[in-house]
């Protein structure tokens, strides 16, 4: 378990040659930071739904909203991201793709279509408990048009909590030195997004999705708002 004694690092975001869905945004006076990539992504947390009153109109990809199609809303991650969301209370799941922003209610991470919605049973009461985990290509295959999961134990594992996304080496640089000095072990992943460096660093966290989870509380309580578990 991951326990953080420091103040918070700088956590650059670099807006230009990145699509308009990627570039920081403000709504209700609170300011989102869509993540470069959604490798690994876990997070748990209350979903939604929303349906016929969006119906038909714009999402904020440019898409038209189909309450009948397998889709979801989400503050930050990356549009057409492949998620597996599970309801924590009876244990049904369903694979979504994001293709809207939201919800911008305190406490919900997630926006389901009603078609998602309904397969997850959760339209009667508006509201669940959910685990959402962004899936990789080859954990999904099609069964007549709709996408489904292959087996995926995610209870186990290698897990990182990301600290920062950085267009400069150095600035990531500086921060994993500064976890490093404090004893903790942090690596930067190179990744390359249209066509641009990123340099995100991510400081290991235990080897359960619990100790996990203490370890990205510690951070989000010091103040490094944008962290998230990375799951390898």
């Amino acid at each position: 378990m991951l326990i953080v004694s420091l103040a918070r690092g700088n956590t650059s975001h670099a807006t230009r040659n990145v699509p308009r869905t990627q570039h920081p945004y403000v709504i209700f006076n609170k300011k989102y930071y869509p993540i470069p990539s959604a490798y690994g992504y876990i997070e748990n947390g209350i979903a939604s739904w929303y349906g016929g009153d969006f119906h038909g109109l714009k999402t904020s990809n440019g898409e038209v909203y189909d309450m009948h199609e397998m889709t979801a809303a989400h503050k930050t991650l990356p549009m057409d991201t492949m998620l597996l969301v599970k309801n924590l209370d009876t244990g049904k799941n369903v694979v979504v793709r994001v293709n809207d922003r939201g919800p911008f209610v305190r406490g919900r991470i997630i926006d389901l279509s009603y078609k998602a919605a309904k397969a997850l049973k959760i339209v009667k009461n508006g509201t669940a408990r959910v685990q959402i985990v962004a899936l990789a290509e080859g954990e999904v295959e099609e069964n007549g048009g709709q996408p489904i999961l292959r087996n995926k134990d995610l209870s186990a594992g290698e897990f990182y909590v990301q600290i920062g996304s950085f267009a400069q080496q150095l600035n990531a640089l500086k921060l994993q030195k500064r976890f490093a000095d404090a004893g903790h072990a942090a690596v930067i992943r190179k990744s390359l997004k249209a066509n641009r460096s990123l340099y995100r660093v991510q400081v290991y966290a235990g080897n359960t999705l619990e100790d996990a989870r203490q370890s990205e509380k510690s951070l989000l309580e010091k103040g490094y708002a944008g962290s998230f578990i990375i799951a390898r």
